[in-house]
């Protein structure tokens, strides 16, 4: 095992639970020592969540460059395969990324701890296992605000500068991103013990270890393979539900971007939607759109899918009747994310599911709002914000997104009838509308103006200070409202790329 030279004396205690209980699934790694690491971010109430006490910036910048490693630590990079754009890749694996450990927070969740961008790995192919600053400050940023969004997702922990220059396009910073999951177990990791024929023990043993540390509940199931498929069919559907209520587009829902545990991960080409349109796409390279906003919901049937085919030896041992099991529970999945994402729809228009009043029609009078704001090309964000003007009575912010329009106005008024027969006076309902509709999201033309300061300039207030707008995301404060509006013409077209 290797490690870098140096350890610091802190009372962490790192196990590397995944590492004793699937053999050779992660293989030992050592971080490139940096020059001159520098702090940029340090999530002061992740930390204390994780009872991490680092109070030296000088400690904590080492630490999270890789130049020290904490004690008991035991730096990895875990194998794992993938479809990529839906072709399948025996082995991809972690190439920039180091685990050193898993630790239990103060909520008794274990969690993964992993740095990214540490140097090279056994799973490098070839690149340099960097990460550029650009990319380390947009996970960090959209992260932060996925979780205030109150989406599950991977978290930030800490972003530091290297001292290094990479050559990506040109001449970047480097630096490196600490990561916690509930843990970095993907799709991915699945297919890439399925994929070697003959391998059912190993399978076994990382099926039996998810159940273990993510659905406990299911290890007294009469058929615990099977129900851990439908445990992660379920939270697929609710995380994709939640990112299509934000206008959240990922970019790149490939097998190993899919988390077991149902958090959202790898922010590389991601974005939020500002006109609403379902087929908005920002990735550079997904020229035919398969990972577009509204085909989101039928990537996520697909990837599970691929998991349902890597748990068959596991479901049954009769290949027919595993199929069988496996496709019941897939048949599910639309059902499944029709549900979350009617939870999650229903209260931005100001609606509940105790009036009486079918799903059907909710979700009628849902998708008819949708498309006039596609039409007119509405800001998706502010047109759900504004409905709540119109709740304390005042319509006109709302209409003026819609230009006058006729179809608007005709649901405005089926909109109206609605929402009388919920409980409470307006203001409640208009504050119940609020929290649960953002006034702040991390506008495309903001990140790229924080990180244009942050990698030309050296400059990180932008980073800061669109940081801490993001992760307060329904408080609507004057001095932030130039978070608040779309893009400007001259923006143009957005497009983002993956960062690696």
């Amino acid at each position: 095992m290797s490690f870098t030279s140096k350890q610091d004396d802190s009372n962490w205690y790192l196990e590397q639970t995944l590492a004793y209980a699937v053999a050779d699934l992660c293989l030992p790694a050592q971080a490139d020592r940096v020059p001159n690491p520098r702090m940029i971010a340090w999530n002061e109430s992740l930390a204390a969540e994780m009872a991490l006490d680092l109070p030296s910036e000088e400690t904590r910048a080492q630490i999270f460059s890789g130049n020290i490693i904490p004690s008991g630590a035991a730096p990895s990079a875990q194998a794992y395969a993938g479809h990529q754009f839906g072709n399948f890749v025996p082995l991809l694996g972690d190439g920039r990324a180091l685990l050193l450990g898993e630790v239990i927070d103060r909520h008794g969740k274990r969690r993964d701890i992993q740095l990214k961008g540490a140097g090279r790995t056994p799973f490098s192919r070839g690149g340099d296992g960097k990460a550029a600053l650009g990319p380390v400050l947009r996970e960090y940023l959209v992260s932060e605000a996925m979780h205030a969004l109150g989406i599950p997702t991977t978290r930030g922990l800490a972003a530091v500068t290297t001292g290094e220059t990479l050559w990506r396009k040109g001449e970047v910073p480097g630096a490196i991103l600490t990561r916690v999951a509930a843990s970095h177990i993907r799709v991915g990791t699945f297919e890439f013990l399925a994929a070697r024929g003959g391998d059912a023990v190993r399978l076994k043993q990382l099926a039996d270890y998810v159940i273990h540390r993510h659905y406990p509940t299911l290890k007294d199931s009469a058929l615990p393979y099977s129900a851990l498929l439908e445990a992660v069919v379920d939270a697929q559907a609710n995380l994709v539900a939640r990112w299509m209520s934000v206008g959240f587009v990922h970019g790149v829902m490939n097998t190993d971007n899919t988390s077991i545990a149902g958090e959202t991960i790898d922010y590389g080409p991601c974005a939020f939607m500002e006109a609403y349109h379902p087929k908005t796409v920002f990735s550079s390279i997904d020229l035919q759109g398969r990972y577009a906003y509204g085909n989101q919901p039928n990537i996520a049937r697909w990837n599970l899918a691929r998991f349902a085919e890597s748990l068959l030896p596991l479901i049954d041992t009769d290949g027919d009747a595993a199929i069988a099991q496996a496709n019941a529970v897939l048949a599910d999945f639309p059902g499944r994310y029709s549900q979350h994402w009617l939870a999650a729809m229903r209260p931005k228009l100001g609606l509940s599911s105790d009036t009486g009043v079918s799903d059907s029609a909710d979700t009628e009078l849902i998708h008819w709002f949708l498309a006039a704001m596609q039409s007119e090309r509405v800001d998706f964000t502010k047109g759900f914000r504004q409905l709540s003007t119109v709740v304390r009575g005042n319509v006109e912010p709302l209409r003026s997104l819609f230009n006058g329009s006729a179809d608007f106005a005709d649901w405005l008024e089926h909109w109206n009838t609605r929402i009388a027969q919920e409980k409470g006076t307006a203001d409640e309902r208009a504050e119940r509308m609020d929290a649960v509709n953002p006034v702040i999201i991390p506008r495309n033309h903001q990140v790229e103006a924080m990180i244009e300061a942050a990698v030309r300039e050296g400059d990180f207030s932008p980073f800061h200070a669109l940081l801490a707008a993001v992760t307060h995301p329904f408080e609507d404060r004057p001095e932030w409202q130039n978070y608040c509006e779309p893009a400007p013409a001259s923006f143009g077209p957005f497009t983002t790329f993956c960062g690696t």
